[in-house]
């Protein structure tokens, strides 16, 4: 009836307005986000309110108009481009008759499809708990508040802390291996402290090219692909600069609009290449008609795992594609704010290394190969 790739799942997508604008640029996000969990795109649904249903989340009229496009597209899933209570998607899920997948959902679904690294797997695996956790608990309520009755007689409740014990176990397990790998970590970086190596991070909005231009500038050769978080391993190489101290260069996962807490809190160990590092620099889409808002959901993140107070650099990335020439941007104090360049083609990257040589100058004036 449908062609569809091989084992791809057919999603509905459902974009709603509560009057915060930039719906388009919200939409083909979640068209990437689908795309990038591997889902087909069989319809959009849209719609303005001026708050969510609490049952529903969207409006009855619009709940059957879903319903309804969703059975003539023949979709098995319903994504909603927000963050659903647990009630909301059961109801939801009643309703539609398929399985529903909101925003945080989808992204952990992401992260799980990507981690490659073993302490990438150990994180997403334990924000993925964490979140399930919340909606067994809420999922399982209505066998608490039973005192009996046929068929919900006997194991009901002794289940639910069954499923709450295991997870509970798992959740002490995972957290007990990734405090290991933060130890080793933090080992990682008193040592450079006393070699008095600079730790550079790059951080920004997933797919500005932050791994792009780590291999401009290390030589590298980190997976960079246009989609959304091809890099979930944090990375880390010695970056040579003329005139400069020695530096090390962490290319860390990027951010995203409402970035699931459960995500931020298991990704701490990685994060916190961010938070030590002695300079950020804020890789930015240039090109990229929203690339405010992707800057304040960048800041938003930075502020939550206590890095907005680390000194940073903007990067305006992708110049070609935005049509501005490369070049260096500084404040009302002379010092370097911003550097305008071209990751992809290298115009521009050399102004980078020159910034960095200036705010880390070497001592001795030595001279490094560039």
């Amino acid at each position: 009836m449908f062609d569809r790739p091989e084992g791809s799942d057919r999603a509905l997508l459902v974009e709603l307005d509560f009057g915060d604008g930039e719906q388009a640029d919200r939409l083909a996000e979640l068209r990437a986000l689908a795309a990038s969990a591997g889902a087909e795109v069989a319809g959009i649904v849209t719609a303005r309110r001026k708050k969510p249903d609490p049952a529903l989340f969207a409006g009855r009229g619009k709940i059957d108009e879903i319903a309804a496009m969703r059975e003539h597209l023949g979709a098995d899933l319903v994504i909603f481009d927000h963050i659903l209570s647990g009630a909301q998607q059961r109801n939801l899920e009643r309703e539609l008759e398929c399985r529903v997948v909101d925003r945080t959902t989808l992204i952990l679904d992401i992260f799980a499809l990507r981690a490659q690294s073993a302490e990438g797997k150990l994180q997403v695996e334990l924000a993925q708990l964490q979140h399930l956790s919340t909606r067994l608990v809420r999922g399982w309520t209505h066998l608490e508040r039973q005192t009996g009755g046929i068929g919900l007689r006997g194991p009901g409740e002794t289940q639910l802390e069954t499923d709450r014990r295991l997870i509970g176990v798992r959740v002490k397990l995972l957290r007990d291996r990734i405090a290991h790998v933060e130890r080793h970590r933090e080992t990682q970086r008193r040592a450079r402290r006393r070699a008095a190596v600079r730790n550079v991070a790059l951080v920004g909005y997933t797919n500005a090219g932050k791994s792009t231009l780590f291999n401009r500038l290390t030589g590298a050769e980190a997976y960079a692909a246009d989609q959304l978080f091809a890099t979930l391993d944090t990375t880390l190489r010695r970056v040579f600069i003329a005139g400069a101290e020695a530096i090390v260069l962490s290319d860390t996962v990027g951010f995203i609009r409402e970035l699931p807490h459960d995500l931020v809190a298991a990704f701490h160990a990685t994060l916190k290449e961010a938070v030590d590092a002695d300079l950020l620099l804020h890789v930015v889409d240039s090109s990229h008609p929203g690339r405010a808002e992707q800057m304040a959901a960048v800041d938003a993140v930075l502020a939550e795992i206590g890095a907005d107070q680390v000194p940073r650099i903007v990067v305006w990335n992708k110049a070609d594609a935005a049509g501005t020439d490369p070049a260096v941007e500084r404040d009302e104090y002379g010092k370097i704010a911003a550097v305008r360049l071209s990751a992809r083609f290298g115009a521009g990257v050399s102004e980078l290394r020159a910034a960095l040589a200036e705010r880390f100058p070497r001592a001795d004036g030595w001279a490094a190969t560039a």
